[in-house]
């Protein structure tokens, strides 16, 4: 059986916190050090601060949403930070929910996965601009451009996609580098679900799925008290379980009830209900929470189903200081 490399998806109350933590997750061995963005945090400036940081690890983007940018800006972002980081980023993308690429984009949300189809070929055309003009009118994207001059073609910089239903993992297959895999997908979902949506997609693009790396995220909550832990993980879990997106991923692994007792629970805004609706063994099947020596131990159920498993701590309902805690532990204990 395959160890799956580890990454770290690091948080921060602010960006110096956050480049501390993404250094001290280098120094101690993670093969990968990923930063998100939300609305209130943008992941190409943090993983700037992260390449400055850092020196060894691989620097992936955990999600960069490919709907808030223009392909030209999302490709010469994406060279910034190779170039800035010695040729260690990793670009994934990702457009979230198709509410929101409506309701925060302001952009069609219709067709998420056939817009990702066009986006990642498309950016790297611009990449490889210097060699060829582009004349592109698509569905979702219209760009015609000539480069200036023949110096500055990119390196072809990795590309993963993001996904949770089988038809936008399929995606990754079609076009992609590699797959990251939502926190909720757990290894019976990844093995029963997403593996085989990454093999279909790659038939249809005619490729090897050999050459789509699968990633995941995966929750992980470390505490001295194991049941601090867990119950964090368990808000977590019940944040996820109000996105109607991710009720496939629950319903497969047998917990169909609980999630539709925690969206009634969010329509009533009654977060105690909320959180009191994660069972024991939904705490089992979706995070490795516990004190940090289970959680390492809990982390080996990825070996030989994915790749890459990144680590990413729980925020809901959750202290700066505990996620800085949280954090601390993981990359003491858990590093590989």
């Amino acid at each position: 059986m395959s160890t799956a490399r580890r990454g770290l998806c690091v948080f921060g109350a602010n960006l110096d916190a956050l480049a501390a933590g993404t250094e001290a997750a280098d120094a101690a061995g993670f093969d990968g050090v990923w930063t998100s963005e939300l609305y209130n945090r943008s992941a190409t400036v943090t993983l700037a601060a992260a390449a400055l940081r850092t020196s060894r690890a691989r620097l992936g983007s955990g999600i960069i949403y490919g709907v808030g940018r223009s392909p030209l800006m999302l490709a010469a972002e994406a060279a910034d930070l190779d170039e800035l980081s010695g040729g260690r980023f990793i670009l994934g993308l990702g457009n979230g929910t198709r509410r929101m690429i409506s309701d925060w984009h302001g952009l069609d949300g219709e067709a998420p996965a056939v817009r990702m189809e066009e986006l990642v070929p498309l950016v790297r055309k611009i990449w490889r601009l210097p060699e060829e003009p582009i004349d592109h009118d698509g569905r979702f994207y219209k760009l015609k451009l000539a480069a200036l001059d023949r110096s500055g073609r990119v390196r072809e910089i990795p590309i993963y996609t993001a996904g949770v239903g089988a038809r936008m993992i399929e995606s990754a297959g079609r076009v992609a580098d590699g797959l990251l895999a939502h926190t909720m997908c757990v290894p019976r979902y990844l093995d029963d679900v997403a593996r085989p949506a990454v093999e279909r997609g790659a038939a249809k693009a005619e490729r090897d799925p050999a050459d789509v790396t699968l990633a995941t995220f995966a929750l992980a909550c470390a505490a001295p008290d194991a049941d601090v832990a867990r119950r964090e993980a368990a808000a977590m879990i019940a944040f996820y379980g109000t996105v109607k997106s991710y009720a496939v991923v629950f319903e497969h692994c047998g917990f169909g009830a609980e999630a539709k007792a925690i969206q009634t629970a969010f329509a009533a805004r009654d977060l105690a209900a909320m959180v009191g609706a994660v069972s024991e063994a939904m705490v089992d099947e979706f995070a490795a929470a516990g004190t940090p020596e289970e959680v390492d131990a809990k982390l080996r159920r990825y070996d030989g189903v994915v790749d890459e498993v990144v680590l990413s701590v729980p925020s809901f309902q959750v202290t700066d200081e505990r996620v800085a805690e949280n954090l601390a532990l993981l990359t003491d204990r858990c590093a590989p």
